[in-house]
């Protein structure tokens, strides 16, 4: 009697492990995430960024505390519902609740150079 109660709750979870939702694995591979943007002070122009590119202010790039190097993101300015989509190639923002660093030009597509700081979404897009 005690191995036909436990064999129904192990088939059970067997055959939920078995299906597949096409919907779950294409947001599994998708980061989103919410939180503060901010951008590069000019000082950093032409120095070398943790992926060893050199920084230029003037490409859309982005630095991300975790994501790898060269995946593409979209940025959300949530404030306006401006967006722009930058690669990240180095490491950071270093500052509590701040999820993601801008080069000039992408701060500036997205309305974010006279603050500063703006609340984002940022979705990846590989």
């Amino acid at each position: 009697m005690q191995t036909r109660i436990l064999t129904v709750p192990i088939l059970l979870a067997f055959a939920a492990g078995c299906t597949e939702s096409p919907e779950a694995d294409a947001t599994e591979s998708t980061v989103i995430q919410k939180g503060k943007a901010s951008y590069y002070a000019r000082s950093f122009q032409g120095k070398e960024t943790a992926s060893g590119e050199t920084f230029n202010q003037n490409e859309l790039v982005a630095a991300h505390k975790t994501l790898p190097f060269d995946t593409r993101v979209q940025v959300t300015n949530l404030e306006n519902g401006k967006q722009v989509t930058v690669r990240i190639n180095d490491r950071g923002p270093f500052k509590p609740g701040r999820i993601i660093d801008l080069s000039r030009v992408a701060a500036n597509r997205i309305d974010l150079l006279d603050e500063g700081i703006a609340p984002v979404k940022i979705e990846t897009l590989d």
